[in-house]
Formats: C-alpha cells, sequence, structure tokens
C-alpha cells in the first residue's frame, strides 16, 4: 500500500505548528520572568532617588535571575534553529543520538504537562543514518506522545537507542499502561504513513511494556 501525501503534509504541518506554539509559550514565560525583574529594578530605582538604601545581595538575586533566563532562551532558540534546519534536506546523514536529545528537549514541556520522565539511554558511540530528519522527528514526537499516555502510574518512559544489524532499534520502554490502551488507534494513519516514508518498522508489544521502531542504516526514504 502506498503512502497518502496529504496525510504526510498535513501531520507535518501540525507537528511544526505544535512545536513552534510549544516554543513560543517557553519563550514568553522567559520573557515574563525578565519583565517581572525588570519591574522590580525600576521599584529599586524609584527608592534609591528617595534615599533609601538598596540591598546589595538583593540586586545580586536579579542579576543572577536575569543571567539564568536569558541563558534558557539561548537554550530554546538554539533547539528551535535546529529543528526548523531538519527540513532543509529531505535525506541526509543524521546523528540519531542528537535527533533523540533534540526530541526529548522540544518535547519537554508536554513531558511536563503530564508528569512524565523521559529517561534517554543513547549509546556511547554515535548512530548515523541516512534518513528524512523533519519526518523522522515528526514520527518520533508522535511516537513519544503516545508512549507517554501510555506510561501508567509509574510516569516513567525510558527512551533508548541501539543498534542492530543495518540498522538501529528506538525502544519505547516502560509502558506500564499500554495495555489499558487501545492499541487499535496506534499507530494511526499519521504513523503509518510517516513508516511508509522513512521504510521503517514499528512494532508496539504489550507483553514487553514498548514500542519498538526499526530504522535501516541504508537508507530507502522515499
Amino acid at each position: 500500500m502506498g503512502y497518502k501525501p496529504d496525510i504526510i503534509a498535513e501531520t507535518g504541518l501540525q507537528f511544526f505548528g505544535r512545536i513552534s506554539a510549544s516554543i513560543t509559550h517557553e519563550i514568553k514565560n522567559v520573557l515574563a520572568v525578565v519583565g517581572e525583574n525588570a519591574g522590580l529594578l525600576e521599584d529599586l530605582t524609584l527608592m534609591a532617588d528617595r534615599g533609601q538604601p538598596i540591598d546589595p545581595a538583593r540586586l545580586k538575586k536579579m542579576s543572577e535571575t536575569v543571567k539564568k533566563q536569558v541563558a534558557r532562551a539561548d537554550e530554546i532558540l538554539k533547539n528551535m534553529n535546529r529543528f526548523a534546519h531538519t527540513s532543509d534536506e529531505a535525506v541526509t546523514n543524521v546523528d540519531l543520538n542528537q535527533i533523540l536529545e533534540l526530541v526529548r528537549a522540544l518535547t519537554a514541556r508536554f513531558a511536563a504537562m503530564q508528569s512524565v520522565t523521559v529517561d534517554l539511554q543513547l549509546p556511547a558511540s554515535s548512530l548515523v543514518i541516512p534518513t528524512a530528519p523533519f519526518f523522522l522527528m515528526n514520527l518520533l514526537c508522535l511516537c513519544l506522545d503516545f508512549a507517554m499516555s501510555a506510561s501508567g502510574d509509574d510516569k516513567q518512559v525510558a527512551l533508548v537507542a541501539e543498534e542492530a544489524d543495518n540498522s538501529v532499534v528506538i525502544r519505547f520502554q516502560g509502558l506500564a499502561g499500554i495495555a489499558d490502551k487501545r492499541l487499535g488507534t496506534f499507530p494511526s494513519e499519521r504513523e503509518k504513513n510517516l513508516l511508509h516514508v522513512l521504510e521503517a518498522n514499528l512494532t508496539v508489544d504489550p507483553e514487553c511494556e514498548e514500542i519498538v521502531m526499526r530504522l535501516s542504516k541504508i537508507t530507502g526514504v522515499i
């Protein structure tokens, strides 16, 4: 069965919009903290104009807070830049370890909203594969989203990458609640179409409480 370009396009647009919205929300949070400290600094300036002493320790604390938020904003924007560049080339060699690190960073807010901890377990050496990076990230995020919803009471998901013969394997483990999910709805048409384009394989294993994705190291990406 062939893939449906309209589903791929719609899924990709939704994915880009969801990630972009999350990133702008995080940046707004950073700006809110910086703005709050700017207001406090203004209050301290007015107090100084009236001859009231300013506590240096308080100024130092404000400065440290602003520096921390600036660093946070810089990291958010770096991740956004890396994400945007995944669409530069249809197919290219990527370091899967870096892709998975970026996926965890971009979905950290979604995980926090569900009180889920994502434990990323990567091999010491790089896992370089030829693939379509934007489609791969889309698929990984969809799978991680399902995995988090199936994490059960433990609220823990292990994201494990490992090398196999002519392929790499990504496991979403610790899905204690996967048996309670309606497995007939996953993978949906969105995941199936992305799997077809990437020529990847996906297995849902309720007994082992995991999802297993296998990606070829010899590209056949459409």
